[in-house]
């Protein structure tokens, strides 16, 4: 009888820390959903990608923490601020980087220019906030609480909460408004939009603005559960590229499941097997779905008239 009770105590607690590993990814992946989007954004408008999403994650979440370690403004109160910097950042980006490009229609001045933003806003970075990093104060509990029967930060749940708010709100957008219309009109076909006098040029600078403002809203959802310094977003912005284009370019959902995958396989792996191998199952579905799916898991094919 006690030898059964054992195995059933064992048995609770290997279901707990599967619960555990599988929250705490779902909350990882849908922060790579919410920079992957962004990409999204980026991409359909301009058929480009910023390749300094996650450095624009990184400005946001230092500007977040100088704003409420600092300056003692109120967490919440921050978010908006930090949102208003990141749609001025991803502006000047577009502006700067990728419009020159698009103008002259150079195939890859946009990706060397994207890139190049990106490392000197990382340079800018540790100039004023210095090269260590930082720990960002949790505006919830740090104690967890109990949820299924598993162990949850409260900042997990909200990091989860704030990511699925995110990309609502960006749908409602899109679909109910006369701006997001105009968007979603560019996407559809750009030069058509253009002769119904929408100024796609002003479309894509905002999908810019758009993108790396949920990057930066990221970026304060994720900093107070882990350290925040200038080199926090070049991996995370390279993880969201490949939920990207494992979820799809063309399909949010496809994101938002690739997002969670990716996320719980890394979370899993780094528990059962190694720290050093948490990445290897995203990169090698990556290759898997890059060699046999190129468009995505939820992608679609684009048919180009030539």
């Amino acid at each position: 009888m006690r030898l059964g009770a054992f195995f059933i105590i064992q048995k609770i607690n290997i279901m707990e820390i599967l619960l555990q590993l599988i929250y705490s990814g779902i909350a990882l992946g849908m922060i790579y959903a919410v920079i992957a989007f962004g990409y999204q954004l980026t991409f359909a408008t301009s058929d480009t990608l910023n390749f300094g999403q996650g450095d624009a994650l990184m400005l946001g979440a230092l500007v977040g923490l100088t704003l409420v370690d600092v300056m003692q403004i109120n967490y919440w109160l921050a978010l908006p601020i930090v949102g208003v910097f990141g749609l001025i950042q991803g502006a000047f980006v577009e502006r700067i980087g990728v419009r020159p490009a698009i103008k002259i229609k150079s195939e890859f001045g946009w990706i060397m220019s994207t890139i190049a933003l990106g490392i000197i806003f990382k340079n800018v970075a540790e100039n004023i906030w210095g090269r260590d990093d930082l720990r960002f104060p949790s505006p919830l509990p740090e104690a967890p609480m109990k949820v299924l029967g598993a162990n949850v930060l409260p900042m997990e749940i909200l990091v989860i909460a704030g990511a699925i708010l995110m990309m609502v709100a960006v749908e409602f957008f899109n679909r109910k408004t006369i701006y997001g219309k105009a968007v979603v009109a560019t996407f559809n076909d750009r030069d058509a939009a253009k002769l119904m006098g929408i100024n796609t040029g002003l479309v894509i600078t905002f999908s810019y603005a758009l993108s790396s403002m949920s990057a930066a809203f990221a970026g304060v959802l994720i900093a107070p559960l882990t350290l925040t310094g200038a080199t926090m977003g070049s991996v995370l912005g390279l993880k969201a590229f490949a939920v990207a284009i494992i979820g799809g370019l063309t399909s949010g959902m496809g994101i938002i499941i690739g997002g969670i995958i990716l996320g719980i396989a890394e979370t899993t792996t780094g528990f059962y097997l190694s720290t050093g191998y948490k990445d290897v199952p995203g990169l090698v579905l990556l290759l898997l779905v890059l060699a046999v799916k190129p468009a995505g898991l939820f992608g679609k094919s684009a048919i180009k008239k030539v």
